[in-house]
């Protein structure tokens, strides 16, 4: 210190003393350096920290966050209770961190602890860490596993692995050790910046709150997360300044400040008088007014305050409910005005303007919503808690509308579909796109899977939300509610989770925020990590966690942001939108399983079941799905049918549509001004005055222009069909294939199927027959042979003749033909199946003479057969005894063998009895079910 002048000092106290100021009187250099301080030093106030950095003449804050994580070995007594310390130095080494206690831990074996330390210096990137003990206490050695080290500021994550004893007794015997970073490891994440918060609750009676504040910032470049204000200080009491270090990315000039409350108790009413935020470093700062309530009983009731730097904007919404039999809702609904310029942030739709008793079936509900300039409307999200007895509610639409606008100018987001967890696809909150044709393509879907820890204590019943951060937009908090594979606990331990959410399309994935409600015994939650599929835009994102995100363990915290450390590849789909309306005709309902195949000129779709938790397919009903789905281009036929499951299974298909976007031009109108040129003033007096009302000024006049602009469009392809698809109707068909209304190339084909069963003792089968037809223009799918000449089906020695319709196949290139091996004499020796093109008189020869039996042969019951010309047919009878050598070697060439190795898990009842099946997918087609 003689050298130099004090610029800062590290200050430690004994918990429990509140500090004003420090003063260092240097008595050679005749100096007094004032440290003011006005904190807590105590654990269980303000930040919880006993110990601080504090600037010489400092009135504000200055502090830089530094997230560590200390590793405990997974070795035998790794833990300590001794007192770990941390020194951080910077990169050049000339400045450190000076000794920090890391107060709270546990330093367990096998486990991770996490602290958030303040300095006032700016050291990141390390260049090394010191980390080390007191070696008080019993059992005071200690294995560290490694340390990670995350300055938000600077956005470098650091890893210094370290693997060794700290111990008197172990190894070296040091208890303290140098640690240096593993340059491989570090990591690049968001930057963000240090700001000073002080909010002034005013000086009014029952001005203060105790329930929990949360603020949003929004600035020219982007938005903040969703903060809570939560420190350990018994904060927003009447008259009283309360003051924060909050965390922010870089957001530009700001231009709105959002705050609101939980309103938890009869007492969480706040008088709000003003919010400053002033960054730290540059010392810019900026000042939002409010002297208002947020209060349900004081004011216009509004529990949330947007704070504008500019002008405010009154939003007037009308909620329209459906007219649906148990439409109405009696749960909590919120919503979210989205803009191109930012969002009104979730509002809860308490004071209705027109109506008492909210959201009930058939109801218009207006709201007021206040909120800064959002721009051009683009979305409304909206949703509800899901609590209470028939919570479920139907959504027609919602009408948004500048107040002062008349009602014809509000935009309209439809919507027509259920927010219930039992009805529809189970989800209660959704994201709403003005109207247009085909308004779910708009959409993307996230599978998001979630895998809780598996160590003891590790599951949670509170509340879990994630928030997606893309390169183009975030998603907002997402509650997952639903799940897809309808697990009746959610996050239990060492179980995987998986939902799918619906929103925006927020660009490739860069981080995530995950974390849950803190709600509910055992809240404390273990996540060891999240897998997010993207099928839409082809990837697979892996995101490690393994921590603990509960108040009572690590760093406290309940949520936390996660990066992807691998993202992967996958198949590129597409969405599509498929409706089906159901004839309004006697019985035309169905309560069988549905599905549909699309064919188009790259291919085909898998089979896709049309499905959700509504009861589908009722009498002129019309239900409409969304499906991702590889590319097949322009499509040329659909397949559809059911499984005729159920009572009543018989169907009446009126038709089918199917949806998705394509990259078009669009002619677009555009507005082009030009100016007149003012009229001449004219000399004569009489003539000047008999022109007194023509026009003096420079006038506007509109011409229309157009442009051709490249967008999404939606393409939609009509498949008439107005027939049943029963057993007892019509031609007794299960499934049909369609042709476009507007097709030209193809037609409807038949096609007449004879099989053969050979002639051997016990060569027929009882079991059920199926066939699929291949050709140069796709296949027929999967076709039960029902329905033959001949009473008993399949007898030995029999043929049995099937006609099955089809859109025309083209050239015939093989078929696959198999049985079920359900009855008592499932086993089958086919002989050879024949089928004639009955439009252009053709036919097709496929010789089989192989068994499909479990029990006999290769043990396979289905096979795939090429078609042979008629001369080896004829050879074959000719040549007894040669035919089927020549065939196999015929067959074997235009064929390939796979092996397919299945491993069971070993867990507890991981075996099973069903009939298990495989479909391989390859380039060209897939093998079908494969039992």
């Amino acid at each position: 210190l003689q050298s130099r002048a004090v610029h800062r000092c590290i200050y430690s106290i004994f918990p429990h003393v509140l500090s004003p100021q420090v003063l260092l009187d240097d008595m050679g250099n005749k100096c007094l350096y004032e440290f003011p301080v006005n904190r807590w030093f105590a654990i269980d106030e303000d930040d919880g920290k006993i110990q601080r950095d504090i600037l010489v003449g400092g009135s504000e804050p200055t502090g830089i966050m530094y997230n560590i994580q200390v590793v405990t070995g997974n070795v035998r007594g790794a833990g300590t209770n001794s007192k770990i310390h941390i020194l951080m130095h910077g990169s050049k080494g000339l400045k450190n961190s000076g000794k920090i206690f890391l107060e709270g831990g546990r330093f367990e074996r096998g486990l991770t602890d996490i602290f958030i330390v303040e300095i006032a210096a700016l050291l990141s990137p390390l260049s090394r860490v010191t980390i080390g003990h007191d070696n008080e206490g019993v059992s005071a050695g200690w294995y560290c596993e490694k340390v990670v080290v995350f300055c938000p500021f600077t956005g470098f994550e650091q890893t210094f692995p370290c693997s060794k004893w700290l111990d008197e007794d172990e190894g070296d015997g040091l208890i303290e050790r140098e640690l240096y970073e593993m340059v491989s490891l570090r990591q690049k994440r968001q930057k963000k910046h240090p700001w000073s918060l002080w909010i002034w609750t005013s000086d009014l009676p029952g001005a203060g709150t105790d329930a929990a504040v949360y603020f949003q910032v929004y600035g020219e470049k982007g938005k903040s997360d969703e903060m809570r204000l939560d420190n350990k200080t018994d904060n927003f009491e009447q008259g009283q300044v309360d003051k924060f270090i909050v965390e922010l990315p870089d957001l530009g000039k700001l231009t709105k400040f959002r705050i609101w409350h939980e309103k938890r108790s009869p007492f969480a009413g706040w008088h709000l008088s003003k919010v400053s935020l002033m960054k730290t470093l540059t010392k810019e700062k900026f000042t939002f007014p409010c002297e208002r309530w947020l209060d349900s009983n004081e004011d216009d009731n509004e529990l949330v305050r947007e704070l504008p730097s500019t002008g405010e904007l009154i939003y007037r919404v009308t909620v329209c409910t459906g007219n649906v039999s148990g439409s109405g809702t009696d749960a909590t609904v919120f919503l979210n005005l989205i803009g191109d310029l930012g969002d009104t942030g979730e509002r809860t739709l308490i004071n209705c303007k027109n109506n008492v008793n909210k959201f009930e079936k058939g109801s218009m509900d207006e709201f007021i919503i206040e909120a800064v300039s959002i721009g051009i409307l683009q979305r409304v999200r909206i949703g509800h808690n899901g609590r209470g007895g028939g919570c479920g509610w139907y959504l027609d639409k919602v009408l948004v509308r500048d107040e002062g606008q008349a009602e014809s100018q509000a935009v309209d987001f439809p919507c027509r579909r259920w927010l219930d967890r039992n009805e529809d696809d189970g989800q209660i909150v959704r994201e709403l796109v003005p109207f247009s044709d085909g308004q779910r393509l708009y959409n993307v879907s996230y599978h998001i899977s979630v895998k809780t820890g598996n160590i003891s204590g590790a599951s949670s019943n509170s509340r879990v939300f994630v928030k997606l951060y893309g390169e183009k937009a975030d998603t907002g908090k997402m509650m997952l509610v639903v799940s897809d594979n309808n697990l009746s606990n959610y996050f239990e331990v060492g179980r995987v989770d998986v939902f799918t959410v619906e929103t925006l399309d927020i660009g490739q994935i860069n981080r995530m925020l995950i974390g849950h409600t803190n709600e509910g015994m055992n809240a404390g939650w273990f996540l060891d990590s999240v897998q997010i599929m993207v099928p839409v835009h082809g990837y697979q994102y892996m995101f490690p966690s393994h921590r603990w995100l509960s108040k009572d363990e690590a760093d406290g915290k309940t949520e936390v942001e996660i990066y992807p450390s691998e993202i992967l590849d996958i198949e590129q789909l597409i969405n599509y939108e498929i409706t089906v309306v159901t004839g309004d005709v006697s019985f035309a309902g169905t309560n069988a399983n549905v599905f549909i195949q699309i064919y188009g000129e790259k291919g085909k779709t898998d089979v896709i079941t049309l499905a959700s938790r509504s009861n589908n397919f009722e009498r002129g009903s019309t239900e409409i799905f969304k499906i991702e789905s590889r590319d097949v281009g322009k499509i040329f036929k659909v397949r559809i049918g059911h499984d005729g499951a159920g009572m009543g299974s018989g169907w009446f298909l009126e038709k089918v549509d199917v949806k998705h976007l394509i990259m078009g031009m669009v002619t677009k109108v555009k507005k082009k001004e030009e100016k007149k040129k003012k009229k001449k003033k004219k000399k004569d007096e009489k003539e000047s005055h008999s022109n007194i009302f023509s026009p003096r000024f420079l006038e506007i006049e509109e011409e229309e222009e157009t442009e051709e602009v490249m967008q999404e469009i939606v393409l939609t392809y009509s498949f008439p069909c107005s027939r049943w698809l029963a057993r007892g109707e019509e031609d007794r068909e299960l499934v049909v294939e369609l042709l476009p209304e507007d097709a030209e190339d193809l037609e409807e084909n038949v096609y007449e199927v004879c099989v053969f069963t050979g002639n051997m003792q016990g060569s027929g089968t009882d079991a059920n027959v199926y066939i699929n037809i291949y050709g140069e223009n796709g296949d027929t799918g999967e076709r039960y042979l029902q329905t033959s000449g001949n009473l008993n089906k399949f007898e030995a020695g029999q043929e049995d003749v099937f006609n099955i319709t089809a859109i025309e196949l083209g050239l015939l290139r093989k078929l696959r033909i198999r049985h079920d091996n359900t009855s008592s004499y499932p086993s089958w020796y086919l002989d050879r199946v024949e089928i004639v093109d009955t439009k252009d008189d053709t036919t097709y020869y496929f010789p089989c003479n192989r068994w499909l039996a479990v029990d006999e042969d290769d043990g396979q019951i289905a096979r795939e057969l090429v078609p042979v010309d008629e001369a080896f047919m004829k050879r074959e009878e000719d040549e007894e005894g040669t035919g089927a050598a020549t065939l196999g070697l015929e067959q074997k060439a235009m064929s390939t063998t796979f092996t397919l190795k299945i491993k069971t898990g070993e867990k507890k009842h991981a075996g099973t009895d069903a009939n298990v099946f495989a479909i391989l997918y390859g380039a060209k087609d897939d093998t079908g079910a494969m039992e």
